[in-house]
């Protein structure tokens, strides 16, 4: 990723780290959902002028560490990807909706934290690479340092 990006009436370097889960923790993301997952997520990134470093999805949650233009809030950027990004996966899976009784992917909640000096791109990066790999310990170790 590059250091600085341009808009017409800004420069900005906004990196956030967002963290999700479906609905009710459900392990419903299975390697060929988690894959059309990412394709949509990709897909919402580039229409809406994000780009995406890393991004992970696993059975019950998904990792993205990705740069947005400062007109959209954290709020608002995930807002456009579980909205957007549910939608499609209805769409392309209906039988998530029969395991979702309520309706709804994605759990309201999420994590979100703005990559500053304390917490570099390089922490974030592995720890969105390597957790999957050790999921007996807490997850959140990397941030307790």
């Amino acid at each position: 990723m590059c250091a600085l990006r341009r808009s017409k009436h800004s420069v900005y370097d906004l990196k956030y780290h967002f963290v999700w889960i479906p609905k009710y923790r459900k392990k419903i993301l299975t390697p060929e959902v988690a894959q059309y997952t990412k394709q949509v997520l990709e897909r919402i990134a580039e229409e809406y002028d994000m780009i995406i470093d890393t991004l992970e999805v696993v059975e019950d949650h998904v990792h993205i560490f990705l740069e947005a233009p400062p007109r959209l809030s954290p709020a608002r950027v995930v807002q456009i990807l579980k909205s957007i990004s549910a939608r499609e996966l209805f769409r392309q899976y209906p039988h998530l909706r029969r395991e979702l009784w309520g309706g709804k992917l994605w759990s309201k909640g999420y994590f979100v934290r703005a990559v500053g000096d304390e917490v570099t791109g390089d922490v974030i990066r592995r720890y969105i690479k390597y957790h999957q790999h050790d999921q007996g310990t807490i997850q959140l170790a990397l941030w307790d340092e």
